[in-house]
């Protein structure tokens, strides 16, 4: 099947809406992006240092995505039923996120702790 570039983007915007109307977690993210925006403006950071920390929260935007259609797609195939595998899968996919989440948090201690001393 051969799409235009519009209907990728179509169809991407429709996954990210889905994701932030149905996950609290990318909701904190988003707020947390304002967050890191502020604090980029406030104590006008370099550059490179701005794009580090958009490049870090960025990774866990990703990650947290992934973990949701990794959900989704768990849920459709598996049903209610427990599952060990389904649950093994479902817990790898957030501990990506957590390792994610982990590292941007390192970033942004070793970008913005030096500034407020």
């Amino acid at each position: 099947m051969n799409r235009s570039l519009a209907e990728s983007f179509r169809y991407a915007y429709a996954g990210l809406v889905f994701a932030w109307r149905t996950q609290r977690n990318l909701r904190v993210h988003g707020v947390a992006t304002i967050l890191v925006v502020a604090v980029i403006v406030f104590y006008r950071l370099r550059l490179v240092e701005a794009v580090v920390l958009l490049l870090a929260i960025a990774v866990v935007v990703v990650a947290e995505l992934f973990n949701t259609a990794v959900e989704v797609l768990v849920d459709r195939v598996v049903g209610l039923e427990h599952d060990p595998a389904a649950k093994i899968a479902k817990d790898v996919a957030a501990a990506g996120v957590l390792v994610a989440a982990l590292g941007a948090a390192f970033v942004g201690a070793a970008i913005l702790l030096p500034k407020v001393r």
